[in-house]
């Protein structure tokens, strides 16, 4: 019994997505429909002449090999290109055998094709008549990937747009939807990846805008009756970013724009770059048809900074002006500041300046002073569980591990650390001490007490630990 179209067309497509990325196969081969099997020539239906062009470019020895496997070693493919203001019943078409073209539609037949260098459009940004390479990227040349410090809370977001500055649409992470808080380096990690890209690729052209410019421009565009010169010009950026797409949602009519020129950029391989206060998923008042393109890609958080990342933060700051700030100091601010990094670093500036003008040397006294508004001064209580989540954040176990009844070495020494700086940190008892240790007794204390001692006397690793431990704890009372 012979197969039918949709049966041989599918069976390709199983061979294909064996053969490439899920994203390539969701971008690239999800779209076509198969349309006829005559005479051994399968015809499937493309939705441009770009998404024709790019599989012959990148797929024609796969395809033309799965159609042979399938139909025999006669087997041929037709393309039957749909393009803008043609009636779907009838499209152009080419006709290709073995994946080498036989012909190939006239240029004139395409709707709105024009020479990448022909900007002959009106420019939100320009003057009119400028080419492609006279827009103004509106990039701050100071966000770069070299002052952006890595951390565990932003590594996977930085290491996809390092990705994407490096292969601009030519990766799975496209669109590249980096999502966070305020103040967490959205805007500085977005701007790195446009400086990277034209850094690597000076012919790209790059643009950044914020979604409110991008709304105002449309209204304005939309009052003078020029939007298909907006969307045009939309539509001649290879990397597009737009910063704070939450902003989209009550405007419905720039987001019909900003879908047509999210399709034709995802298409014609340029690469998307969006920023967000939440995951797409979590976006209200955004188009579905939208959400679901942002899922298309990859969704990178960036979450408050640990610690550590706090205070590299500050040191790299701190190393790129020229300043010299006393220890306590810098680790005063990284611990208590720890929600957005750039009230950490205004916090920084307000430091300095309040020393230049009183001309007074700053130590933790003046830190503490003139930061009082900003950060957390007031002396508190330290309890066991403040102890306890600081020692297993720091140790990287978890609450459970350490209340468990375990003899690994990682966690008993984790356990009798908690234990030695309840006791000197605390007023609590011995008893009530254990009792937060999975209800050991009070011997136990006192044995994990000279324990931790001993070991800070005689292993140089531990003493450190402990010590830096001590200073968190002595930190976080402040």
């Amino acid at each position: 019994m012979a197969k039918s179209v949709e049966q041989v067309w599918e069976n390709c497509l199983k061979v294909i997505k064996d053969n490439i990325s899920w994203q390539a196969f969701k971008t690239w081969f999800e779209p076509i429909k198969a349309v006829s099997l005559e005479e051994d020539i399968l015809t499937i239906e493309v939705p441009s002449q770009f998404f024709y062009e790019w599989l012959e470019e990148h797929y024609v020895e796969l395809i033309a090999k799965t159609i042979k496997r399938e139909i025999g070693k006669n087997g041929q493919l037709e393309y039957r290109i749909l393009m803008e203001g043609r009636n779907r019943t009838n499209p152009a078409s080419v006709r290709v055998s073995g994946g080498n073209q036989s012909s190939t539609p006239h240029s004139n037949d395409y709707v709105g094709m024009q020479s990448q260098d022909d900007f002959s459009i009106k420019n939100p940004f320009v003057i009119p008549g400028l080419k492609r390479s006279q827009i103004d990227p509106q990039l701050n040349p100071n966000y770069t990937f070299d002052r952006f410090v890595e951390g565990e809370c932003n590594s996977l977001a930085r290491s996809a747009g390092l990705a994407v500055a490096q292969k601009p649409g030519g990766t799975s992470f496209n669109p590249l939807v980096v999502y966070g808080a305020s103040g967490l380096g959205k805007t500085h990690l977005v701007h790195a990846i446009g400086n990277e890209t034209r850094k690597l690729h000076p012919n790209r052209t790059v643009l950044y805008v914020s979604a409110e410019k991008f709304i105002h421009q449309f209204m304005t565009h939309a009052r003078n009756h020029e939007i298909n010169d907006f969307i045009n010009f939309y539509q001649l950026i290879d990397v597009l970013i737009i910063d704070d797409i939450h902003y989209f949602a009550p405007a419905i009519k720039s987001q019909d724009a900003f879908f047509s020129i999210f399709n034709h950029l995802h298409q014609n391989g340029k690469q998307i770059i969006l920023t967000s206060d939440k995951p797409p998923k979590d976006l209200n008042g955004m188009q579905e048809r939208l959400l679901s393109r942002f899922r298309w890609g990859l969704s990178a958080d960036l979450q408050m900074p640990d610690f550590d990342t706090r205070m590299a933060i500050l040191e790299h700051k701190m190393r790129n002006d020229g300043l010299d700030l006393p220890a306590e100091v810098v680790k005063y601010l990284a611990y208590n500041v720890q929600n957005n990094v750039r009230e950490m670093e205004g916090a920084l500036i307000s430091l300095l300046a309040h020393s230049s003008l009183v001309k007074k040397d700053i130590d933790l006294d003046l830190a503490k002073k003139v930061l009082r508004n900003i950060v957390k001064t007031t002396s508190k209580e330290v309890t066991i569980d403040a102890i306890q989540k600081m020692v297993c954040e720091y140790y990287s176990i978890t609450y459970d591990k350490l209340q468990a009844k375990t003899r690994k070495r990682e966690i008993v020494q984790a356990r009798q650390i908690s234990m030695f700086l309840a006791k000197q940190f605390t007023k609590n008892s011995l008893k009530t001490i254990g009792d937060h240790f999975g209800g050991r007794d009070h011997t136990t204390v006192i044995h994990s007490c000279q324990t931790v001692k001993n070991l800070m006397d005689t292993d140089t690793l531990i003493r450190e630990q402990v010590k830096e431990l001590q200073q968190k704890v002595q930190l976080a009372a402040i």
